[in-house]
This record gives structure tokens, sequence and C-alpha cells, in this order.
């Protein structure tokens, strides 16, 4: 992350991680964080807050995780990049949001525990981890092996 594009969110997950599929068959999934700001008013002596909502997108294996052990209201650490998507609509209007595309995801220790369950390792171009039937009971905030990893080196 060295182009100074860098952004840390920490904040509470607004909805379930949706987890689709590209036509190549690239997992992604996108969730909702919402992220409060609080401060006190210095000339009325109030506490004031604020709440920021981002749109959060991850690929591949962090993809698949998020789905697995993710859920509203959920506290996470998201690290990751500003990134601009346009499109147009079926009526022609061109559109466009920001969005945060993470490179990490990492459970909130602050209030809560979590557990770590470690991934079996893929090699490249071994497709996705094979998906099992709805109804998984979700783990508390996160699996931490990810994309940033290379295959030659342990993430823990």
């Amino acid at each position: 992350m060295a182009n100074g594009n860098n952004i840390v969110l920490v904040g509470n997950i607004t909805r379930d991680p949706e987890l689709r599929f590209t036509p190549t068959g690239q997992a992604t999934a996108t969730f909702g964080l919402a992220v409060n700001r609080r401060w006190q008013n210095r000339q009325t002596q109030e506490w004031e807050e604020a709440t920021s909502f981002f749109d959060v997108v991850c690929w591949r294996e962090m993809a698949e995780n998020a789905s697995e052990s993710l859920g509203r209201g959920s506290r996470v650490i998201v690290t990751g990049r500003l990134e601009q998507r346009s499109w147009e609509t079926q009526d022609g209007d061109k559109r466009s949001k920001v969005e945060v595309v993470a490179d990490e995801i990492g459970p909130s220790l602050r209030w809560a525990t979590a557990q770590f369950t470690k991934n079996e390792r893929r090699g490249p171009g071994e497709g996705a981890a094979p998906r099992g039937g709805g109804g998984a009971e979700r783990q508390p905030a996160a699996q931490a092996a990810g994309s940033g990893y290379g295959f030659d080196e342990e993430p823990f």
C-alpha cells in the first residue's frame, strides 16, 4: 500500500456480507460498515456524535472468509484503499460511488473476543474452496488468513 490511497476504518457491520462470483469464478463479497465519531462540544460541553457509512468490497479467499465469519453487528478493523466505480443505469443515467476495497479485515477485540481458524492453503489456480449448504453457524468476527501473503509465507 504505497500509493498514498490508504484507509483504516474501525466500525460495525450494518448488513451481512453478500457473497457473489464473477463470470470467471472469482469470489467477491460486499458489506456495509458504520463508523462512529464522538466529540465534546467545547461551547456546550455536550457530547456529540456523527456516523459515516461505507461500502466495503473484498475479493477471493477474503471474500469467502468474510461471508462465513462476519455478520451484522460485528465490530471489525478494515484496511484498504478507496476506489471510485462508475456505471450507467438501464435508463442511461450515469452513476458513481466510492467504495473501500479491503486489503485486510480483522476483528476488533476492544469489546469482544474472537476465535481464529486457519484455513487450508490452496495453490494458484486451485479455484474456490468447496462451499457447504447454508445455515453455518457464524464465528465471532473473523478469520485472518488472507490475500496479503505469498504461498511460501505463513500468515501466523
